[in-house]
């Protein structure tokens, strides 16, 4: 056998260990930091668990964590007993409580989400049906310094977009308000504080009926299949399932928004409107493009002529034509004026 291949197949062997076995680089430690990455997910995704259900007065169990974290009873039960001596939950009868510690945990987790989803909705173009599942991802990864520094860029919100409270820095969060829309009746008058982002499914029946926190709603009328409301002067509808993931608080008659308006949309070429408001469903770059182009409350805008499709029309804006998609123009909230243009 030739003496050289004996040294080559050491050598071979040498480079192999070194790959696996090389100190914070190599394979084993690489997949030694992805083990615990998982590990510290799943505890503070189960923190995140326990404190819903302490906030939501139910009783936290394995049950209810297995089946929110789509791991097997077992795997639950190993997880809980982590954290009890970790001494971030006690176990007390059938349910589990978080501990001071515990609580503080989970709340800074929550604190990444909720702030990143409100930077993901003022600061970007993303569509609302991402921003939870980013915000998911994200939460594990950003520290709190680096949370407070997105906090104070964003002027330290107190609300999520979809109407959570943001825990401050030491811990603090305010009770939620409102109660379910499937508590009204026909007639009553409520704005919008709340919107449920999961299941996702139905929280995209509620994005598509333009619901969001600071909708005005007034109920036309309910039974067993349907609540029947306008919105923001536009009639639409929810099944009960969806609407009782909408939170809202009961407005007196003078508390409405004046009326009647329109949406830019509804306008015909050769219509003028003022504008009243842009709707809060219209976030971030898109907002302040509009804003710049002249779209703020008290500006008239005329509707000059509409595509061979339909879609988009051209408006006069000032001293500019613009032109603007149906889905835009009907974030503009206008009163008509009276009269055509020439």
């Amino acid at each position: 056998m030739n003496l050289s291949t004996p040294l080559l197949l050491a050598a071979v062997l040498g480079i192999v260990a070194a790959l696996v076995f090389w100190p914070r680089i190599g394979l084993h430690a690489r997949w030694d930091r992805l083990r615990r990455n998982v590990r510290r997910v799943l505890i503070e995704d189960a923190l995140k668990h326990v404190y819903d259900y302490e906030y939501k007065k139910l009783v936290c169990t394995p049950q209810s964590l297995s089946g929110a974290l789509s791991i097997s009873g077992d795997e639950a039960a190993k997880l809980l007993g982590r954290l009890e001596t970790l001494g971030l939950i006690r176990l007390h009868g059938e349910g589990v409580g978080l501990t001071d510690e515990g609580r503080l945990y989970a709340l800074r987790i929550i604190r990444v989400h909720r702030l990143w989803e409100r930077y993901l909705a003022d600061e970007t173009g993303i569509h609302e049906i991402e921003w939870h599942p980013r915000a998911e991802k994200k939460e594990h990864r950003i520290p709190p310094e680096e949370a407070d520094a997105l906090a104070a860029q964003m002027g330290n919100p107190t609300y999520d977009p979809h109407g959570d409270p943001i825990p401050t820095a030491s811990g603090y969060l305010p009770t939620r308000k409102g109660k379910a829309l499937t508590q009204l009746h026909a007639g009553e008058l409520a704005e919008v504080v709340h919107v449920e982002d999961e299941p996702a499914a139905v929280y995209a029946q509620i994005v598509a009926q333009g619901l969001y926190p600071g909708v005005r709603i007034r109920i036309i009328g309910v039974s067993k299949e349907r609540i029947h409301f306008d919105a923001d002067g536009i009639e639409k509808e929810l099944s009960p399932v969806a609407a009782t993931n909408v939170a809202v608080v009961s407005l007196s008659s003078t508390a409405m928004r004046e009326g009647p308006f329109e949406t830019l949309a509804a306008l015909n070429p050769g219509e003028k409107g003022t504008v009243i408001s842009i709707s809060r469903a219209c976030r971030g770059q898109q907002r302040r493009r509009l804003m710049d182009l002249g779209v703020v409350p008290g500006t008239v805008i005329t509707a000059e002529m509409r595509s061979a499709s339909g879609d988009p029309t051209a408006y006069a804006i000032r001293d500019a034509t613009i032109a603007l998609r149906k889905q835009q123009a009907t974030m503009i909230h206008i009163r008509r004026n009276e009269g055509r243009s020439s």
